[in-house]
């Protein structure tokens, strides 16, 4: 972009405001390609729920600035002992093809959540449930589930094993979307195909080029369409971000989510208008395979590779000082917790190199007798960057590192799966609370590592039942410190939110969950008066 032209688009967008609205068509540069337009074939990559957060809606929904709003469910109740969640649905409401909306729909969707033969990544969301553990283990059926749809399907009942407080605030993730049941029984597993999918949230998929673009249009069926200002939304996964900025620049995007931490100087110096960045709860971290024959199965080797990354290089010099070094698995910020650091790491670095070469030796490995290792990242310059960085900082240790890359949804299938030595990973919180992040080494399926320890999964259990916040805190705080203890991961650094958007775009604001619906969003009349 000339200086000119960017003088020109931020002239522009500060008239905005005198401008009239109408509708037009949003383009997002999103970070990686779905899995699938399924709520229970994803893998659960933030792009995903993205694309998802558009096209479904829970029982609940967020607002611009990432709150709680009511969503397909016009009220709630929660019984006094904290286990039965009664949800009232709107009236009227039709799937995008005019069939009826029912809280049968929602009782349809999380028993196929839990059904073993489906096989979904979001299952555990759904274990506070009464008997969705032993549905999704196959032994009990999937008319005992405690979901219930009620007064002819205007009302959905939730019933719980014991007080969960976090709870509610999970129900704006795609396990909490309900599943059309008549187009599953028409067209099975292609039910999700742009041909035929129908969908309750306020844009609808016409059309899907795999790893090109995802097209969306109003729907006008949606419960609040009225206020909808967009035509539509289009994405493009761009796994390669410095593509997406020249895209952007080019006037191509709307909005880029995310950018590389390291363009973030000369960004905010070039497109001040246009670069946000903002605290954000998020961990990016490396996990380690603990299962039996893995290299890394050996507390000593992991707590050393640990010990040896120099995380202020990465956060200050690699990355330009875009993010911050982590310590631990939680994300400071977090509401009501104080986040605990892993052994070792607050120690100064020629300590922490000595302890690590020792724990190696002790191990049988040194620059003599080197360990060979995979170290596995999905696509993107930043990704590339960090794990050369890392396999340079753990060679005087006697660490030979093979690297190897894969698409997002590759990458993240093969960590579910456990095909990995270690593995660059990432969680982006969805809501507020310390359980979004320990769940983690605890649940079946984003638990890459295979972390099992009793007393961890017993803190995480006696802190999901505690309805005292202080008590609460304190029985994760312990969880925590036990299992970063063990090193089935290491923290590398906090996120904060990357974004680049159009000054002329209305309806975005920075929050820290990083969450943005679509539906709230305005553009200027039209593309041609856009800044680009």
């Amino acid at each position: 972009m000339s200086p000119t032209r960017l003088a020109a688009a931020i002239g522009f967008a500060a008239t905005l405001t005198a401008l009239p609205l109408q509708a037009a068509t949003l383009q997002v540069g999103i970070s990686g390609d779905p899995a699938s337009l399924s709520p229970a074939r994803i893998t659960g990559g933030v792009w995903e729920e993205d694309v998802l957060r558009d096209i479904f809606e829970g029982p609940i929904a967020i607002d611009a600035d990432g709150q709680i709003i009511p969503g397909a469910a016009e009220i709630w109740e929660i019984s006094d002992d904290g286990k039965t969640y009664t949800f009232h649905l709107r009236d009227g409401l039709e799937w995008s093809d005019g069939e009826p909306l029912t809280a049968a729909d929602f009782v349809y969707a999380y028993r196929h959540q839990v059904d073993p033969e489906t096989a979904s990544n979001y299952a555990h969301r759904l274990y506070p449930v009464v008997n969705a553990q032993a549905i999704n283990s196959g032994r009990k059926p999937l008319d005992s589930l405690g979901v219930e749809s009620l007064d002819d399907g205007k009302t959905l009942r939730i019933t719980l094993n014991a007080p969960t407080v976090y709870f509610l605030k999970t129900l704006v993730l795609p396990f909490a979307y309900p599943i059309p049941k008549h187009l599953v029984d028409e067209f099975g597993d292609d039910w999700s195909d742009p041909s035929h999918i129908a969908v309750n949230g306020a844009f609808k998929p016409v059309k899907w080029v795999s790893n090109t673009e995802l097209e969306t249009v109003r729907n006008d069926r949606f419960h609040d369409a009225d206020n909808v200002s967009l035509d539509g939304v289009d994405y493009y996964p761009l796994e390669d971000k410095n593509a997406g900025i020249q895209r952007f620049r080019a006037g191509e995007l709307d909005i880029l989510r995310d950018y590389p931490a390291a363009q973030y100087p000369r960004l905010s110096e070039n497109l001040p208008d246009a670069t946000h960045l903002f605290p954000s709860l998020g961990t990016y971290y490396y996990v380690f395979n603990l299962r039996e024959g893995s290299p890394v199965a050996d507390k000593r080797v992991r707590e050393a590779l640990s010990l040896a990354i120099r995380r202020d290089v990465i956060a200050k010099q690699l990355l330009k000082g875009g993010v911050e070094p982590a310590t631990s698995l939680v994300p400071p910020g977090t509401s009501d917790y104080e986040a605990q650091s892993q052994p070792g790491l607050d120690d100064d670095m020629d300590k922490r190199l000595a302890e690590a070469r020792s724990l190696m030796q002790e191990a049988g490995y040194g620059p003599d007798k080197p360990l060979e290792l995979t170290l596995r990242f999905n696509s993107g310059d930043e990704h590339r960057q960090i794990a050369v960085a890392v396999a340079a900082m753990w060679k005087p240790l006697g660490v030979d590192i093979e690297l190897r890359n894969t698409e997002a949804n590759v990458h993240y299938a093969d960590l579910m799966e456990g095909d990995f030595q270690v593995a660059r990973a990432a969680w982006i919180s969805s809501y507020d609370d310390p359980q979004n992040f320990l769940q983690l080494l605890s649940a079946e399926t984003n638990n890459y590592g295979g972390y099992q320890d009793e007393d961890y999964n017993d803190l995480i259990s006696q802190s999901d039942a505690e309805q005292e916040p202080a008590k609460r805190a304190q029985l994760m705080q312990q969880a925590e410190a036990l299992a970063l203890a063990d090193y089935p991961l290491t923290p590398i650094y906090t996120y904060s939110s990357r974004n680049l958007v159009n000054p002329a775009v209305d309806g975005w604001n920075d929050n820290a969950l990083d969450m943005h619906a679509s539906r709230w969003v305005q553009l200027p009349e039209s593309r041609d008066e856009r800044p680009e």
